[in-house]
């Protein structure tokens, strides 16, 4: 690929997490398609929550863009291509502007994004200003495009937010404090875009209740395809592989299918909650997701656990990743104290509890390759089983296992398999 692009685009952040980043993303998101606009939309970090509501928003599946796990090379040819077709580029923020090894404001500044503040001004008054200003100033190799408030309460209110906002950043409006407009959440963040009754209404109700500044659209940032993109050699060509996909096993992102289909695999997706079977292909891959709300069903789903237990004593490659592994253990404990016999592939049982129990960037040294990925779990694993290998995390904080048993590769790790593609065609791949 070469020579560049031009395209309007926006990285859209805060000061801190629950701000309605992803509110405002969405509405922004709805409102220029339906002006007819073609919308493309990212996020920054480690998520599959997010983009999920973000691509009913848009009518568009979303990317994830990370300088650590997607790579500087990956994300600037995505933000290329999106330049090629879109008419304007959303970015979603993560967490605050500046959180993070690497934070939202390294992309910005990497890419030369022009950055939307989203502030909740629903309790102060003039501090909003202040705060503005501190996201402007604090680092000097990004851009703050302007600011709205979120979550106001009248129009008196808005306009002593406006009149705190010192020039060059813009002031673009107030968005009203309005239930109409919230997006429920639980333990991870906020629910599947499925789950979310009248979520289609909620984002036309937010797009028609954004300012009218944000109709201009933002400047055009210029896009390059950086490194010339050979095509991934077909290393499952012909494998066949099964993915569980429903409300249990929900967090796949959506170029690693992409990659998959690269390298060759024939994929079909199946669905343990709505009674499928497993379909006799030649791997299977178990992605994260919610096996606690659905312990019950799947422990009930007697056939789904046996074909399951049948793939792997047949030698046949599994792939299980956070909720995929839970339900790979003997046991899984919910939050109230249940416990639920689960697959048994893993000796020992997975305990759901109320604090955290991992969340970071990864890199996963498994026997084909290192991939690298992200861990955000609130269960354990009490195993008598001894890891693999440890994960690294880059940014000095807590590793996770790896653990193999026969053609049974598990952690709590959702890997990114572009990251490194031969290392993830090895996981589809195993032979006893």
């Amino acid at each position: 690929m070469t020579g560049s692009a031009s395209c309007p685009a926006l990285l859209v952040a805060a000061p801190a997490s629950g701000q309605g980043k992803t509110t405002v993303t969405a509405a922004l998101a709805r409102r220029y398609r339906d002006r007819g606009l073609r919308v493309r939309v990212f996020k920054c970090g480690p998520d599959f929550l997010d983009p999920m509501i973000l691509e009913r928003a848009s009518g568009h599946p979303v990317r994830s863009l990370d300088l650590f796990m997607v790579g500087e090379d990956d994300c600037r040819r995505l933000l290329y291509e999106a330049a090629c077709e879109a008419d304007i580029i959303l970015v979603e923020g993560v967490m605050g502007l500046f959180d993070g090894d690497p934070s939202a404001a390294d992309i910005a500044a990497r890419f030369g994004l022009p950055v939307l503040a989203v502030i909740d001004g629903s309790a102060m008054a003039q501090s909003f200003g202040a705060i503005v200003h501190g996201l402007a100033t604090y680092r000097s190799d990004i851009a703050l495009h302007g600011a709205i408030a979120n979550r106001v309460g009248s129009a008196r209110h808005a306009a002593m937010l406006e009149d705190s906002v010192r020039a060059p950043v813009r002031w673009l409006g107030a968005v009203e404090r309005s239930a109409d407009f919230a997006l429920p959440e639980r333990h991870l963040g906020l629910l599947i875009a499925d789950e979310i009754a009248g979520l289609d209404e909620r984002i036309a109700a937010c797009a028609r209740g954004l300012p009218a500044a944000v109709n201009d659209l933002p400047p055009p940032v210029t896009f390059t395809p950086g490194t010339d993109y050979a095509a991934l050699p077909a290393d499952l060509k012909g494998q066949r592989i099964a993915i569980a996909r429903d409300a249990c096993f929900a967090f796949i992102y959506p170029d690693n299918l992409a990659v998959l289909r690269e390298l060759g695999a024939d994929l079909h997706f199946f669905s343990p909650l709505a009674g499928d079977s497993l379909p006799d292909f030649d791997a299977l891959w178990l992605p994260g997701g919610y096996p606690e709300l659905h312990a019950e069903a799947l422990a009930n789903n007697g056939a789904f656990l046996d074909a399951l237990r049948a793939h792997h004593e047949r030698g046949k490659p599994i792939l299980a990743e956070c909720g995929g592994m839970m339900v790979c253990a003997q046991e899984l404990e919910t939050i109230d104290g249940q416990t639920h016999v689960m697959a048994g592939l893993l000796p020992g049982r997975t305990i759901m509890q109320s604090r955290l129990g991992g969340l970071g960037l990864q890199e996963c040294p498994w026997p084909g390759g290192t991939l690298r990925g992200h861990g955000f779990h609130y269960s354990r694993i009490e195993t008598d089983l001894a890891p693999f290998a440890q994960t690294r995390n880059p940014n000095g904080g807590r590793s996770e296992a790896l653990f193999i048993r026969g053609s049974l590769r598990a952690s709590y790790v959702h890997s990114y398999f572009r990251s490194n593609s031969a290392a993830a065609a090895s996981l589809f791949r195993i032979t006893e």
